[in-house]
């Protein structure tokens, strides 16, 4: 798989892609480059209904050149713990930032939870996130706001009563549940829909189909995240050295 920057060309065959519509993953696998790679780079660049490819090439020019005489004071460069590679971090931050925007986040609440789940402790205070994302305070609280909204980060007090956020094992768990509650109350509203336009109108069965497939979708969804609810407390090293499990799951 080829590493390095896009090429002007390259960006042009996104662009081409995205006017024929092609997924993210379809144009990755034509220019041989991992699909995180295409999603950052239309994102990042105006988004699949925008993206130019001579705009984009332009515009990631002047971040190189923007880089080069900073670089030294930028947030990447602040030392890494565990031998990481500073530069690698920042890149790999940028990625799940725009992957978290691909999936309806703003920039702003997807740079706050990329910030808390790439810290070790898995929690920050406000202030710490207004530091490492070089923003202001109420940038942090309306972005902590929605996402305490979705359940994707929750609040404690430290020892010093502080206010942190955090987020940890249990917030996936806890957030697959509540989009499956939320299915709930579509799956109700449009059978009250069906009282309403009468039950042998083509509205009301329209409604009530989808009522339906809500309904299946929000069981399974709830299904699964209880099954698979252990999975989020597994440590890689433990799963690696369980020979046991693979022939207990397909025994």
């Amino acid at each position: 798989m080829p590493g390095g920057r896009l090429t002007q060309q390259e960006r042009q065959q996104i662009a081409l892609g995205l006017a024929d519509s092609l997924p993210y993953a379809e144009i990755a696998r034509r220019l041989d480059r991992p699909t995180s790679t295409i999603t950052r780079e239309v994102m990042r660049n105006g988004g699949p209904t925008a993206y130019r490819a001579d705009l984009a090439h332009r515009a990631t020019e002047r971040r190189a050149h923007r880089r080069r005489p900073t670089s030294s004071r930028g947030p990447e460069s602040l030392p890494q713990p565990h031998g990481r590679d500073a530069e690698a971090v920042a890149e790999y931050e940028e990625t799940f930032t725009t992957v978290l925007m691909a999936s309806g986040l703003t920039k702003m609440t997807a740079r706050v939870l990329t910030c808390l789940f790439t810290t070790d402790a898995g929690s920050l205070t406000a202030s710490q996130l207004a530091q490492r994302l070089q923003v202001s305070p109420a940038s942090i609280s309306k972005a902590i706001a929605f996402l305490e909204g979705q359940s994707l980060v929750r609040r404690e007090r430290d020892e010093r009563r502080r206010d942190r956020y955090v987020v940890d094992d249990e917030l996936f768990y806890q957030a697959t549940i509540a989009s499956a509650r939320a299915n709930d109350q579509l799956v109700e509203t449009a059978r009250q829909g069906v009282a309403v336009l009468g039950p042998h109108t083509p509205a009301a069965t329209r409604l009530e189909n989808v009522a339906r497939f809500l309904d299946f979708i929000s069981e399974s969804i709830t299904r699964a995240a209880e099954q698979a609810r252990e999975v989020l407390h597994t440590r890689p090293a433990a799963a690696s050295n369980d020979t046991t499990r693979p022939s207990a799951d397909h025994g």
